[in-house]
């Protein structure tokens, strides 16, 4: 199957659409498919973050790269300057995150915020039929309701991060590549001789660079001496903030010499961290309880899956809504490290129910 006809597959009209396009091949791809398939196609970099401090940081060079993509698919190319947003959205989200003791997820906050918010609006104001994006998800109409579903390949599937997305953004947004496996996508790539077909997929997060989270972090949040503890309360060492550890840590923790070393609690009142030698035991819980929940409710228990942070499987639960909306999950089998802060994203096989956020 030919690109021009995949993309008739899955629109049968034209329509005009403003990509998100990165530095990313799947982005590339997704712009390339959708100009095959005779869409009015554009291409849109958002310009999130710039940090001054770092001169890794990626957003310059990326959007160079971007740039160059567009003019070789010789499409109109627009950038959205989003700094000021997403340092009230997001960045600040970030610090009062970990200030209070949790580990936040902002990438997800940042689709259904700010690439399916703020981009989305202003593209439906630049008279766009939809938005595009190299995420690997699809949608599904059901009877006028849209269905958020996994990518065929678990391995990639980003659904987890788009799990927020309400039911308007669903409707506008269109994933090319969501049926695609990621070698077919590097191939498409490199036959129509994309600029960035080699460049390889990012990792972490995209507005650090290489600056560790712990140095990102301390500069805003002061360092304050405190202990780091045994389960029996004897003092191992010191470390500089509580806030900064995350549930089920072993890199990092600041005590070596012995065996290796898990972060099984935190305390941001007295400033303490409590790990435990060798076993992982204390980190298995079968419960936990989300709030702030996007999707799907009712009555009663239901039988689903769940998946507590984006690398890992999705496993089978019972969840049920209590009477003021927050969501209590039982685990057959205990499941380490469940972090306040993370999201939980339950599934009905393939199709995403909803999520919230882990407390």
């Amino acid at each position: 199957m030919n690109a021009l006809q995949f993309g008739f597959l899955l629109y049968n009209h034209t329509m005009r659409i403003l990509v998100g396009l990165s530095w990313g091949v799947d982005s590339a791809v997704s712009a390339l498919l959708l100009k095959q398939a005779g869409h009015t196609v554009s291409a849109g970099f958002m310009i999130n973050y710039i940090d001054e401090e770092n001169p890794t940081c990626p957003t310059r060079e990326d959007l160079a790269v971007a740039e160059s993509v567009a003019k070789f698919l010789d499409i109109p190319f627009f950038t959205f300057d989003y700094r000021k947003e997403y340092e009230s959205r997001i960045v600040q989200y970030i610090y009062r995150e970990y200030e209070a003791c949790r580990t936040p997820n902002p990438d997800v906050f940042c689709n259904n915020l700010i690439k399916f918010e703020l981009f989305l609006e202003e593209a439906l104001d630049m008279w766009f039929d939809a938005i595009a994006t190299g995420h690997y998800a699809h949608v599904k109409e059901n009877a006028g309701i849209y269905e958020l579903c996994k990518w065929n390949d678990p391995e990639k599937d980003q659904s987890y991060f788009l799990s927020r997305l309400s039911q308007f953004q669903l409707s506008k947004s269109i994933f090319p590549i969501g049926m695609l496996q990621k070698e077919e996508v590097r191939k498409i790539a490199r036959a129509n001789n994309l600029p960035n077909a080699e460049r390889k997929d990012s990792q972490g997060l995209c507005f650090i660079g290489k600056v560790p989270m712990r140095e990102f972090l301390l500069r805003r949040i002061p360092k304050k001496d405190g202990k780091i503890l045994d389960p029996d309360g004897k003092i191992l060492g010191t470390h500089e903030g509580a806030f900064s550890y995350t549930i089920g840590q072993r890199k990092g923790i600041g005590v070596g010499g012995g065996p290796s070393l898990f972060v099984i609690a935190k305390d941001c009142n007295n400033n303490t961290i409590t790990v435990s030698y060798g076993k992982d035991d204390a980190l298995f819980q079968d419960t936990l309880t989300a709030t702030e929940w996007v999707g799907e409710m009712w009555d009663g228990e239901r039988v689903c899956a769940g998946k507590i942070r984006y690398r890992q499987k999705d496993v089978p639960c019972r969840a049920f809504f209590d009477d003021t909306g927050t969501i209590h999950i039982h685990f057959p089998t205990p499941e380490r490290a469940i972090t306040s802060g993370q999201i939980l994203v339950l599934y009905d096989g393939d199709r995403v129910i909803g999520s919230g956020i882990i407390c």
